[in-house]
């Protein structure tokens, strides 16, 4: 296995960028209505996606070292004048949930989704070549494009399948992304003008030469460029936007939007880890008090949120909020064993919210049946049920609203099989034992603990975090709770729903996802530990990016200075 990813490395590494791509563009060219042969491509690029996302993950895990990294040279340019992608583990682990996540929604998506709208297909493999590539892109300038890519391809599935609030917040929606990214090219600008480059490797080698002149001018550009990251990575207050958005979108869409936070907080972790380490001089920690607390003022809210929501969706969108407020968080305190426990949360955290977002549409088409039951029972019956009300009832039996004994009346299979899969996402959002949103916040507040234990009065942004832990959790238990009971607390007449296996089945492999790493979660932590262990300490990135060369052509020979191989 080893000597076959050897042998295609680093060209695998585009892989995830170029495939999708590719299929896009042919499925452009299939017009409308071939579906089956759509759903077809679709199906081998999310799998082809899928496999690429996992054999890289392999080779970063196996090649033989903790700071393993591969670059690919696209345009066979030097760094850091040419484009470059960097895979090493944050970037192949985020792949792989994106991987994971996006053919879920795929899957889900073929049962109807796919059909309520034009290009859908496309629009959904551009969205997952965005988002892979914002993972594995190695300079500034790169990153803003596939931002663009990404958000381009969301705002067609935002809008997917029309209605009145879909417009409404996919206007909203649009506005405040091209807003933050406005302000990413302002941000991006001004560091160019201060370094002269915008390669994140050959900036960070470059920050700790910055004339003290210089220097607040530089940070002003990263104060911006952070404005625009932190608008994607839902802080508060510039998440206003979110739940309207999410909430509205159809099911697939909305699964698919829980990695592009995720984005966000991934480009905060590799900025402040690589730009503001101990080694940039007067850099170093630049704007982590602000996110320490920004990040718990974004749980705060998001608690509340999920609180009053009456609606899975907007709880689902809420708990997006919550769990990028716990990310931002760490991001700010930096610690390392911290950094690690949150990489093992948010993949517990993502999968639960995509699953609950499916979940969602399955939960909404019982509240649409019963609605249409309750309006036929009323044409056909208007008279009040006075005579039940007067009636006297023996407190010790359970009568529906016809008077007979609930004892013996089977629950419907399908409505049985989605409350059951609802209280397991409850547990994972809210994390309860014993599933893997549990084992997350308890590394969390384990590795918290020792460090927040030897001094309270310099650490109250780690005790506050631990504390906001709980109560989020709580606070989710409790709507999530009462949420369900008003959907799934029925009486035997609600009309049970038609639960197809291609639309319960994504959702079963999201929480058999959680399971596996609940199951896993030694090994998981391992690797986390890792990867966090290689973002604290850069210098292998630095010079694993700024030491790769270009291969040898006639047209670069005079540059390269050797001989024809």
């Amino acid at each position: 296995m080893m000597r076959l990813l050897e042998g295609l490395m680093p060209h695998l590494i585009i892989a995830p960028i170029l495939f999708p791509l590719l299929m896009a563009c042919a499925m452009l060219l299939l017009g409308e209505r071939r579906y089956r042969l759509k759903i077809s491509l679709g199906l081998f690029a999310g799998l082809f996606n899928l496999g690429v996302a996992l054999a890289l993950l392999v080779w970063v895990k196996e090649s033989g070292s903790a700071g393993s990294i591969g670059i690919y040279l696209p345009s066979n340019w030097d760094v850091p004048f040419g484009i470059v992608l960097v895979l090493d583990q944050l970037s192949a682990l985020m792949l792989t949930l994106a991987a994971l996540v996006g053919f879920a929604a795929y899957v889900f998506s073929m049962a109807r989704w796919h059909k309520a709208g034009s290009h859908f297909h496309p629009l959904f493999l551009v969205q997952l070549m965005g988002i892979n590539g914002a993972f594995l892109t190695g300079d500034l300038f790169n990153l803003f494009v596939f931002f663009e890519v990404m958000l381009a391809a969301s705002y067609g599935l935002l809008l997917h399948g029309s209605g009145r609030l879909r417009v409404r917040a996919g206007l909203h929606y649009i506005a405040i992304n091209l807003t933050a990214s406005s302000l990413f090219l302002v941000g991006a600008a001004m560091i160019y003008g201060i370094t002269g480059t915008l390669n994140m490797a050959d900036l960070a080698a470059k920050i700790p030469f910055i004339s003290q002149a210089d220097r607040p001018l530089f940070h002003a550009g990263c104060a911006v460029l952070g404005v625009a990251f932190l608008a994607k990575a839902a802080m508060w207050p510039l998440n206003f936007w979110l739940v309207p958005a999410y909430s509205s979108a159809s099911a697939p869409a909305a699964a698919v939007f829980a990695m592009l936070t995720k984005v966000g907080v991934y480009v905060l972790l590799r900025l402040s880890t690589l730009l503001f380490s101990e080694e940039s001089q007067g850099s170093a920690g630049f704007g982590s008090d602000w996110l320490v607390w920004g990040g718990l003022l974004t749980m705060a809210c998001g608690s509340l949120g999920v609180l009053t929501a009456t609606s899975p969706a907007r709880a689902a969108a809420f708990s997006i909020t919550v769990s990028s407020g716990i990310l931002i968080c760490v991001v700010g305190l930096g610690i390392p064993d911290v950094t690690a426990s949150a990489l093992y949360y948010l993949l517990g955290s993502t999968f639960a919210v995509a699953a609950l977002f499916l979940l969602t549409e399955l939960m909404d088409r019982v509240r649409d049946m019963e609605a249409a039951q309750r309006r036929q029972d009323e044409e056909e019956d208007v008279s009040l049920p006075f005579g039940f009300a007067e009636s006297r009832l023996n407190p010790d039996v359970n009568l529906d609203d016809n008077e007979e004994a609930l004892i013996g009346k089977p629950t419907p299979g399908s409505i049985a099989l989605l409350g059951l899969t609802f209280i397991v996402c409850t547990l994972l959002v809210a994390g309860l034992p014993p599933l893997s949103g549990f084992l997350g916040k308890f590394a969390v507040v384990s590795a918290l603990l020792p460090i927040a234990d030897t001094d309270f009065t310099t650490t109250p942004g780690m005790w506050t975090l631990m504390v906001m832990l709980f109560v989020s959790g709580l606070f989710a238990l409790v709507a999530l709770t009462r949420i369900g009971i008003r959907f799934f607390w029925m009486t035997s007449e609600r009309p049970a729903p038609l639960l197809r296996t291609i639309e319960y089945l994504p959702v079963a492999l999201l929480i058999v996802f959680s399971v596996l790493l609940t199951v896993r979660a030694e090994v998981v932590m391992k690797f986390a530990k890792q990867t966090s262990q290689a973002l604290h300490s850069p210098q292998g990135y630095i010079q694993a990016v700024l030491s790769a060369k270009p291969q040898w052509s006639p047209t670069n020979a005079y540059r390269l200075d050797q001989e024809a191989p």
